[in-house]
């Protein structure tokens, strides 16, 4: 893999696209509902290290990015942009969801923060895939 030939830009900012997708997902359309299902209040959130959860958060996010270009590029081909968005939202679907899923069923975790948390998830995929597709050289 030739590091100077990945595409940072594209890294960078679909990791961005995924973080933003989350503070509008946890905050305004299912914060609430998140926070109830998960058993947290507006103070124990408050009361968290802030700095250090959302780092790692982004830390996360650059490492989905970087793994998914990876992926792309280990094609050979160039792809188009419903493509490149159907291959991320499937990756979600076929690894993302399962997983969270299985880690879920074992630890009790209700049904309705499942799907919350998958909806993000997915939400997120096909955001970073929109980027990525966006800024794809065709390689």
């Amino acid at each position: 893999m030739d590091f100077l030939a990945i595409n940072w830009l594209a890294i960078i900012l679909a990791a961005i696209s995924g973080f933003i997708v989350g503070g509008i997902w946890y905050g305004p359309i299912m914060g609430k509902q998140w926070m109830g299902a998960v058993g947290l209040t507006e103070e124990d959130i408050q009361g968290g290290n802030m700095g250090q959860i959302y780092g790692t958060a982004f830390l996360f996010s650059l490492l989905a990015s970087f793994m998914f270009d990876h992926l792309l590029t280990s094609y050979g081909q160039s792809f188009g942009f419903g493509t490149i968005v159907l291959i991320s939202t499937g990756v979600a679907l076929g690894f993302i969801v399962p997983a969270i899923g299985t880690n879920y069923l074992f630890s009790q975790k209700s049904r309705k923060l499942f799907f919350i948390d998958a909806g993000y998830w997915i939400l997120f995929y096909i955001a970073m895939g929109c980027v990525h597709a966006a800024f794809s050289t065709g390689q």
